[in-house]
């Protein structure tokens, strides 16, 4: 049965990738639909580093999966060969964290917005869902879970107690407090932006924004505060017992999979936010005059990691309190 039960992440992945690998050579062949280079929306090709391929590139999307789905079958036997997970983990770390760009934490972050707009009467300048949410960046969306499900696979396939000890309740505590930490950097610069403030930029550059550009900065900047009020859960009492003043809910556990799947995932996309960032600033695209517009950014991998962190030694010390309970 546990055979069974840990092989399912290897085949799903396998599957995955045979389908997205048909999909890469239908591209080949010339079906519309490739979510990059000309198609892509990305004004100045600059937010994926796949912005330059064409759909001849396709070919290499379906050699990728081939490989992809290879090293999940391998994944689904019981062996002590480390072999496959020397495969595994870089193809996921491709799929989770180089592929997608900075857009994914764009249409995550705003899609809140887009759904009380109407409510309010927000206008948001004409922008939809299908502007948060076009094709390249929703493709974006299947290569993370293609990743996660290999990450999954390769999980079950190597796990060890010697691995996750590394991942105790005291350093998930310090991560928790790196990922709370970190994120107010960014938040106190578009916050004073918002106030008319130029913190980090000239006056010159605050006023290009003042048209309603920082007060959606200032919306960002919240999220990810509130955001960093939700990660202190991972080590409060109220991220495991709902507290007494929810009705119906107090005294009772709290699920573990509502806080892991979404905290794994944010860690996901600030890291390759971040990750957008500070290869703009390796090719030079920033002035060091207007820091406050990219060097926060920069440190958004070191929030990803950190939340990261905490998911992991949140979720192991949940589990393990369920096996003693």
């Amino acid at each position: 049965m546990t055979t069974i039960t840990s092989a399912w992440r290897g085949y799903a992945t396998a599957l995955w990738a045979l389908v997205y690998g048909l999909l890469g050579s239908a591209w080949a062949l010339g079906l519309p639909g490739f979510p990059w280079g000309a198609s892509d929306p990305d004004p100045d090709g600059a937010l994926s580093i796949l912005a330059g391929t064409t759909q001849r590139f396709g070919w290499w999307i379906a050699a990728f999966s081939l490989l992809t789905a290879v090293t999940a079958l391998a994944l689904t036997r019981r062996s002590e060969r480390r072999a496959p997970l020397f495969l595994a983990w870089p193809i996921a770390a491709i799929l989770v964290l180089v592929i997608p760009d900075s857009r994914l934490m764009m249409g995550v972050a705003y899609t809140p917005l887009l759904l009380v707009a109407p409510v309010f009467g927000w206008g948001l300048g004409g922008a939809t869902f299908a502007d948060a949410w076009p094709w390249p960046v929703r493709n974006q969306l299947v290569c993370v879970l293609g990743g996660l499900l290999l990450a999954a696979a390769a999980l079950a396939y190597g796990r060890s107690q010697a691995r996750t000890r590394w991942f105790t309740p005291q350093r998930g505590r310090t991560a928790v407090y790196v990922a709370v930490v970190v994120p107010l950097v960014y938040c106190a610069t578009r916050w004073a932006w918002a106030l008319g403030i130029p913190l980090g930029v000239s006056p010159e550059f605050l006023a290009e924004g003042e048209d309603g550009l920082w007060l959606a900065g200032a919306y960002l900047a919240t999220f990810g505060a509130f955001g960093g009020v939700l990660t202190l859960g991972l080590t409060q009492r109220w991220g495991e017992i709902f507290p007494r003043w929810i009705p119906g809910l107090r005294g009772r556990r709290v699920p573990p999979l509502p806080a892991v799947i979404p905290a794994g995932f944010v860690s996901i996309i600030v890291t390759v936010a971040g990750l957008t960032y500070i290869r703009w600033t390796i090719a030079g695209r920033f002035a060091l005059s207007e820091w406050g517009a990219w060097l926060p950014e920069c440190f958004w991998p070191i929030w990803g990691a950190a939340l990261a962190i905490a998911t992991v030694s949140y979720h192991l010390r949940r589990k393990d309190d369920a096996g003693r309970g």
